[in-house]
């Protein structure tokens, strides 16, 4: 219950500074760890599991505890949210609530750290709801370019790692597997570099300047 507790006290402390006219930044490791609280608590008191073991209640739960986050007439809450996959099962029930409430998702992929590429984030994966209303027609155009050489070169990549892709057949992927280079140096960063978001969006235009694809 402690842990439920922490979460709840969290929130409620965030409510009071946003309710002052603060702009509140709330950050959760992990809700995973709250959830799992939350079903030893259903369990306990004789709720019928359901998905992965987890009460009903877990669910309804969560979704009030989340959607408290978020912008008031006076202030704001911003939450970040992590969420641990059990077995890397994308479909876990948590993981699918917690996707549903947010406004965003950054979708952490073993795969990729396994390739030593840092920050691992699997871009296809991850989505902003809230891209289409705050960013420039020229980042959103980069941005859809850079997802459409990312998904082109995922599709085919068993076909070009083995050789069998004959370049010219599909001048599309022979974009993509040019730019590949170019576009996993952009997605890479150390932790001790510091680049604003300015210079990133402008970096991200200038390199899909006249991409075709």
């Amino acid at each position: 219950m402690i842990r439920q507790k922490a979460l709840l006290t969290a929130t409620a402390v965030c409510e009071y500074f946003r309710d002052q006219g603060k702009k509140v930044f709330l950050m959760t490791d992990t809700v995973t760890r709250c959830a799992m609280a939350g079903r030893e608590v259903g369990l306990s008191l004789g709720e019928p599991p359901t998905m992965k073991g987890y009460p009903p209640s877990i669910f309804s739960w969560l979704q009030k505890v989340l959607e408290r986050a978020g912008n008031s007439p006076k202030g704001s809450i911003t939450a970040l949210y992590t969420v641990l996959m059990e077995g890397d099962d994308i479909s876990d029930p948590i993981v699918d609530i917690v996707r549903g409430i947010v406004d965003g998702h950054i979708f952490l992929s073993r795969k990729v750290a396994e390739m030593n590429h840092y920050p691992a984030i699997d871009v296809l994966g991850s989505i902003s709801r809230l891209m289409s209303s705050i960013a420039t027609p020229e980042h959103k155009e980069a941005a859809a370019k850079m997802r459409k050489i990312l998904a082109m070169y995922r599709e085919n990549k068993d076909l070009i790692d083995v050789g069998m892709y004959q370049p010219g057949s599909n001048p599309k992927l022979d974009i993509a597997i040019e730019m590949m280079p170019r576009v996993n140096a952009f997605l890479q960063q150390r932790t001790s570099d510091i680049v604003s978001m300015d210079t990133t969006v402008q970096t991200l235009v200038d390199m899909m300047q006249g991409v075709d694809i």
